[in-house]
C-alpha cells in the first residue's frame, strides 16, 4: 500500500515538471528565437497529458504549465530590480517568481473549467471550449489588475505564416486559431487525425488568402524620419548633473540629419519637466523650423500640478514649410501616457509600499494619467498616434486612438531598464504585431534599442544595433485603408468566445440537473 502511494505521489510529481517544461517551452516561440510551432506543440502536449484529471488535478497540471510559460518568458523582469531596483538578487528573483504564479492562475482557470464542464475528451472540448477560454483568460490577463498582456499566444505568429490573419482578427483571434490547431493535434495524438487533415489546411489557405482581400493599399509616398538613439547608461538618467550633457548628446546627433525631416528621440529622451528646460527647448525649435524639420521627443509634462511621461512637437507641425513659430510651454501638439507601468510610473497602496524598499521608490514613479483617447501628433503635415512604452502592448486603446488620417504608428521607449534580456526583443515583436493589426507602418524609438521601422505587413525595414549611440535615417512607406482588424477589433472574437463558454455552462447546468 505504502509502495502504491509512494508510486502515486512520483507520477504526479513527475506529470507536474513535464507540464512546468512544456509551459517553458513556449518561451522559444517568442523573439529572439521565433520558432512559432513550439507553441500549439506544447499547447497540444498539455491537452493530452491533462485529459484525464480531475478539475482540481488539472487547476494544479496548468498552473505548472503556466508558471513554466512565464518563470521563463518574462524571466528579464527581475533585471531592473536586480540592477536597478535596490533589491538583493534572491529577492528580485523571489518577486519574479510570484508575478509568474499569478500570472500562471489563468492557464490554471483554463485547467480547471475545461475539466469541469467537459471531462470527456472530444472535438467539442478541444476545438471549441478550450480555445474560448485560452482567449478569454488571455483577454483577462490584458486588463485585471491595470493588465499584463505580454506572451499572447498570437505573438508567436510575427514571424509566422499565420501572421497575415492579425489583419482581420487580431492577436487574441490568433491566440484563437493557436489553440483550435492545439487541440486537432491532441486528437490526432489519440490517432483522431481527421480535425487535424481539415483545420490545419483550412488555416493555412485562410493565412494565404488573407493578404489578398487586405484593404491596405500602398500609396507610393513616404515620410522621411530620422530615429536618434541616445544609449544613455540607466543608472545616468535620472542625474541632475547629466540633464545637459544627454541634451547636447541628442541634439549633436541630430544635427547632420535636420533638413526636411521628422527627428524622433526617445522616452524621456529630455529627463526633466519641461518648464525647467524652456531655453533648451526654445532653441531646439529654432533650429527645427530654420531646417524645416519636426522634433519629436519624449519628455516629462507638469500641468495642473501633475507630472506626465509626454511626447511634443518642436519645430513644423502642419506642413513642411511653415511660416516660423516660437516654442510654447504645455503647447496642444502632444501627447500625455495613458496606460501607466505599475511600480515603474505609479505605485499602488504607495503608502505601504514606497518604505518597504528603493524599488518601490524609482526615480519619476508618480505620473498621472493622460487622456485615453487624445489627438494625433501632427509633425510636417503627418498625422501620428503614438503610444509610450508599454501602452503599445494593448491593442484596443491604440486603435482607439488611430484615425482614418493616421498616417503612421509611433511607439517610444526606454527599454535599459532590462539590459541584454529578451524582453526589449519580445516588445519589438508586440510592436510589429499592432503595424500587422492596423495597416499602418510603425516607427519604434528606444534609448538602447530596439529602435527600428516596421512597414504595414510587420516588416522590419531597417534597425539600429543595440547597445550603441546611433542614428537611423529611413524613408517610412504609407499606405491607404482600414484593416478588419481596425473596423471591429476584438469584439468577434470575444463575442464568439463568450458564446461559446456559456453555452458549455448551459449544457453542464443541464447534465447537473438530470443526474
Amino acid at each position: 500500500m505504502l509502495a502504491r502511494l509512494r508510486g502515486f505521489a512520483q507520477h504526479n510529481i513527475i506529470r507536474l515538471v513535464l507540464a512546468f517544461a512544456a509551459g517553458a517551452s513556449t518561451a522559444l516561440a517568442f523573439a529572439p528565437y521565433n520558432v512559432w510551432a513550439i507553441y500549439p506543440i506544447a499547447l497540444a502536449f498539455a491537452l493530452s497529458q491533462s485529459q484525464n484529471l480531475t478539475a482540481k488535478q488539472a487547476c494544479r497540471y496548468w498552473l505548472s504549465f503556466g508558471f513554466g510559460c512565464f518563470a521563463i518568458g518574462i524571466s528579464w523582469v527581475h533585471v531592473s530590480m536586480d540592477l536597478y531596483g535596490g533589491l538583493p538578487l534572491i529577492a528580485s528573483l523571489g518577486l519574479m517568481a510570484m508575478l509568474a504564479l499569478y500570472l500562471a492562475l489563468y492557464p490554471a482557470l483554463v485547467g480547471s473549467l475545461l475539466q469541469k464542464l467537459a471531462p470527456h475528451s472530444g472535438k467539442y472540448r478541444n476545438l471549441l471550449l478550450f480555445p474560448a477560454l485560452w482567449v478569454l483568460t488571455e483577454w483577462a490577463r490584458g486588463w485585471v489588475m491595470t493588465g499584463f498582456p505580454w506572451l499572447w499566444a498570437g505573438y508567436s505568429q510575427t514571424m509566422g505564416p499565420l501572421k497575415e490573419l492579425a489583419s482581420i482578427i487580431g492577436t487574441l483571434g490568433l491566440s484563437f486559431v493557436i489553440a483550435i490547431i492545439a487541440g486537432s493535434l491532441a486528437l490526432l495524438a489519440q490517432k483522431r487525425w481527421h480535425s487535424a487533415a481539415i483545420i490545419i489546411p483550412l488555416t493555412l489557405i485562410a493565412a494565404f488568402i488573407a493578404p489578398i482581400v487586405d484593404p491596405i493599399k500602398t500609396t507610393g509616398k513616404t515620410a522621411s524620419v530620422v530615429l536618434v538613439q541616445g544609449n544613455i547608461a540607466q543608472s545616468m538618467k535620472w542625474n541632475p548633473d547629466a540633464l545637459w550633457p544627454t541634451m547636447l548628446k541628442y541634439m549633436d546627433l541630430t544635427r547632420p540629419d535636420l533638413e526636411d525631416n521628422i527627428v524622433i528621440w526617445p522616452e524621456a529622451a529630455i529627463p526633466a519637466p519641461e518648464s525647467m528646460v524652456g531655453d533648451f527647448l526654445v532653441n531646439a525649435n529654432k533650429v527645427a523650423n530654420l531646417n524645416n524639420s519636426a522634433i519629436i521627443t519624449g519628455i516629462i509634462s507638469h500641468q495642473h500640478n501633475h507630472f506626465y511621461n509626454a511626447l511634443i512637437v518642436l519645430g513644423n507641425h502642419n506642413k513642411l514649410h511653415q511660416a516660423e513659430g516660437d516654442y510654447q510651454l504645455n503647447g496642444d501638439n502632444d501627447y500625455k501616457k495613458h496606460h501607466l507601468l505599475p511600480i515603474g510610473e505609479f505605485v499602488p497602496f504607495e503608502e505601504l509600499l514606497r518604505p518597504i524598499a528603493p524599488f518601490f521608490n524609482l526615480p519619476m514613479s508618480s505620473f498621472a494619467r493622460g487622456a485615453y483617447q487624445q489627438p494625433n501628433l501632427t509633425a510636417l503635415g503627418y498625422h501620428i498616434a503614438a503610444a509610450i512604452c508599454y501602452e503599445i502592448a494593448f491593442p484596443e486603446q491604440l486603435r482607439d486612438n488611430i484615425t482614418p488620417q493616421t498616417d503612421f504608428l509611433l511607439t517610444v521607449s526606454n527599454d535599459a531598464w532590462f539590459g541584454h534580456s529578451n524582453g526589449p526583443l519580445q516588445h519589438m515583436e508586440i510592436a510589429q504585431m499592432r503595424a500587422i493589426e492596423f495597416g499602418r507602418p510603425l516607427v519604434r524609438s528606444t534609448n538602447n534599442g530596439v529602435t527600428a521601422v516596421v512597414d504595414a505587413k510587420g516588416n522590419i525595414i531597417k534597425q539600429l544595433p543595440q547597445f550603441e549611440a546611433a542614428v537611423l535615417k529611413a524613408k517610412v512607406p504609407l499606405v491607404s485603408g482600414e484593416t478588419w482588424f481596425y473596423r471591429f477589433g476584438q469584439w468577434p472574437v470575444l463575442g464568439l468566445s463568450w458564446l461559446l463558454f456559456i453555452f458549455a455552462g448551459i449544457r453542464y447546468w443541464q447534465q447537473t440537473r438530470r443526474r
